[in-house]
């Protein structure tokens, strides 16, 4: 889940693959891919004004590498959030209970994060994902408006 997670690679792939299986819905898989690609931005950009250490606690066995020294907020957890909230839509899936806990829960068991890490991550994963759907379906709605004049 780690390997995953890093960068949102695993995500941003995943839509990918949609937008060039799905090409009814191209466009849809693309905005929802660049949800999670910002979503994942804006985890690296409150990463880096906020600057909490990753957990340092000699009892705990960190067990996978990470990009930085940083932990707050948990990009695999905002990227995983956001990955399901736009791509469940798309797909009519409900995939936030499925996904998210387990990547949230692997964070803190890999020794990387704190709890408070992958609930605000997941929590601004979510924000960016509703926004950007909420945008793209503005969008949408006024392209067929003008479509109809």
């Amino acid at each position: 889940m780690s390997l995953f997670g890093e960068h949102a690679a695993g995500w941003l792939l995943f839509g990918a693959a949609g937008a060039v299986i799905d090409r009814r819905r191209r466009r849809d898989w693309v905005t929802a891919t660049a949800a999670v690609a910002l979503a994942h931005g804006a985890s690296v950009g409150v990463k880096r004004v906020v600057r909490r250490p990753r957990p340092q606690d000699p009892r705990v066995q960190v067990l996978v590498g990470t990009p930085s020294k940083l932990s707050f907020p948990s990009a695999h957890a905002t990227s995983t959030t956001a990955a399901a909230v736009v791509f469940g839509a798309l797909l009519r899936k409900p995939l936030v209970a499925a996904l998210v806990p387990p990547m949230a829960l692997s964070r803190m068991v890999l020794g990387v994060h704190y709890p408070t890490d992958v609930v605000a991550g997941s929590v601004l994963g979510a924000a960016v994902a509703v926004v950007t759907r909420r945008a793209a379906s503005r969008r949408t709605a006024l392209r067929a408006r003008k479509g109809n004049r």
